[in-house]
């Protein structure tokens, strides 16, 4: 049994989070049920400042305009320096040129732990054929776990991929963990409070590997749990935020990983 989710509220870690105008309030409202302490600051004046203060900073291109990409470059490079992970949640990596080239730009600019993404967004990272609508994961043919391996391996960082069933890999390793409920993908912002809730477990965690995907098994249990009280997009909501106070360490499982097999 994981003691990490104990060891998180008690740390209460300042998350950092530079993320789109549709999910913030979403974004606070999980953290602080988590047990961590949200802050929402994207002017160039202080991002580098608050990244060095915060236990971690979450970049989210959601609703991206240049002067906030050029923003992130700095509160990432600052939270380098700091010694502090940073995580990269690439929304809709694939819709547009602009996302895509903000993504390469941001992966070049430092070094970040964790990519926390959907099918659709590794595939766009990768380089590989699939069909995007939006922001949304869209469908296409791709061996989602090769993939994120070799992701990992090229960037030197986590991958999470989250689904129906989540996939986290580091190119030696990869863990799945299933739960969760459809109605999840029916509500806006669930990925972009995950990767929020990633950047919590890596602040309080001392193995990242480990920090991830005991972050995936409690959101995916959150999940679950919410939707025994209403499998509906509207009631769920408030369920979910209370099931991520309510739940505890010893709610959770975790799956060991297993190594990655090259061909």
């Amino acid at each position: 049994m994981s003691g990490m989710l104990t060891e998180l509220r008690e740390r209460r870690p300042l998350v950092h989070c530079m993320t789109n105008i549709v999910v913030a309030n979403f974004q606070a409202n999980g953290l602080l049920a988590l047990g961590a302490s949200p802050v929402m600051a994207d002017a160039p004046e202080e991002v580098e400042e608050m990244a060095s203060a915060a236990s971690c900073t979450v970049l989210n291109i959601g609703t991206l305009r240049l002067g906030t990409l050029e923003a992130m470059e700095m509160a990432g490079r600052a939270a380098n320096g700091a010694g502090k992970p940073v995580v990269l949640d690439p929304v809709g990596a694939g819709a547009t040129r602009f996302r895509r080239e903000a993504v390469s730009r941001l992966l070049g600019a430092m070094e970040i732990m964790l990519i926390r993404c959907n099918a659709g967004e590794l595939a766009a990272i990768a380089g590989v054929d699939w069909q995007a609508s939006g922001v949304d994961a869209g469908q296409g043919e791709m061996d989602v776990e090769a993939v994120a391996a070799q992701v990992a391996r090229k960037h030197g960082c986590l991958v999470a991929v989250t689904g129906q069933t989540d996939v986290l890999a580091d190119g030696e390793r990869t863990v799945r963990i299933s739960g969760g409920h459809p109605v999840m993908s029916r509500i806006t912002g669930a990925g972009c409070l995950l990767s929020a809730v990633c950047g919590a477990f890596l602040a309080a965690g001392n193995d990242p590997f480990r920090a991830v995907a005991t972050a995936l098994a409690f959101y995916k249990a959150a999940g679950g749990r919410a939707a025994e009280k209403s499998s509906l997009p509207g009631s769920f909501l408030p369920a979910f935020i209370d099931q991520m106070a309510l739940l505890e360490d010893k709610d959770l499982t975790v799956p060991e990983p297993e190594k990655e097999v090259r061909a």
